[in-house]
């Protein structure tokens, strides 16, 4: 364009693109090849942070036992040793997360079966 080209009124924009439903969710997703913008999933971050306010509740002596903190908190035991284990998770994971750049198909309950202990590993095992 010059500048003694007038400005179209109207722009039209092509963008391939479709609807997936993840997790209850309507997501887009664009062709492959394409970058995907980063999207952070709310509910990996949450139960991070949890997890590391838990671990931090429990190292400073303010509860004695998983058990008595889950009391607190109105959960399950159970449930909150699985969360707890986040804190395990290799920093590059954690980061991940943080940015929203972890694989789309990192749920939470995926986050929580029993994953490796070695960093590297972890990478592997989660994308």
């Amino acid at each position: 364009m010059t500048s003694r080209t007038p400005i179209p009124n109207t722009v039209t924009l092509h963008v391939p693109f479709r609807v997936v439903k993840r997790g209850g969710r309507k997501e887009m997703q664009l062709p492959e090849g394409d970058k995907r913008p980063h999207r952070t999933n709310n509910t990996l971050i949450k139960a991070l942070a949890r997890a590391f306010r838990w671990k931090r509740m429990l190292e400073s002596g303010e509860f004695t036992t998983i058990a008595e903190l889950a009391e607190r908190e109105g959960i399950a035991p159970s449930y909150m040793t699985r969360v707890l284990r986040l804190t395990l998770l290799a920093p590059d994971v954690v980061e991940a997360i943080l940015d929203g750049a972890q694989v789309p198909e990192l749920a939470l309950s995926r986050l929580l079966e029993p994953f490796p202990v070695g960093w590297q590993q972890q990478s592997e095992h989660l994308g």
